[in-house]
């Protein structure tokens, strides 16, 4: 492995991200739709927090009985704001960082994604799966 090479070399550019004050029915129709497991919020463009899956899925117990997804949305809108679900301050690497910074970050095993950021603009993100992805190309 090339420990020293840049994090962008590893990095998705193109980011799905919510918005400050998304309701969290677009936020779910978001990870539906993209299928990614990691959704970072901005406002503007810079980066207040991200949101996963599992964030999703701890509050919205209709998913796990075959709930309408209307009535599952509309309960969790009317309850919750993405500000209460969302991560505040999440762990980041600068764009000039390597691959070995963030595969010490996930390997912790506590969080699963890794926003980049030039300042506190959002310019990309990591996860562990790009990490695997990675790895695999290297053999």
């Amino acid at each position: 492995m090339k420990r020293n090479d840049p994090i962008t070399h590893l990095m998705s550019r193109t980011v799905i991200t919510a918005h400050h004050g998304d309701p969290i029915s677009k936020v779910r129709a978001l990870f539906r739709e993209h299928g990614v497991h990691h959704i970072p919020v901005v406002n503007a463009d810079q980066l207040i927090g991200i949101i996963s899956w599992s964030d999703i899925l701890r509050v919205s117990f209709g998913d796990a009985f075959q709930t309408d997804e209307r009535a599952v949305d509309a309960t969790l809108d009317h309850t919750l704001k993405l500000e209460q679900l969302m991560q505040k301050n999440p762990v980041t690497l600068p764009e000039t960082s390597t691959v070995r910074e963030a595969a010490e970050l996930l390997a912790g095993g506590t969080f699963h994604a890794l926003p980049i950021v030039s300042g506190t603009k959002l310019v990309g993100i990591v996860t562990t799966t790009d990490l695997i992805k990675y790895l695999l190309d290297q053999f």
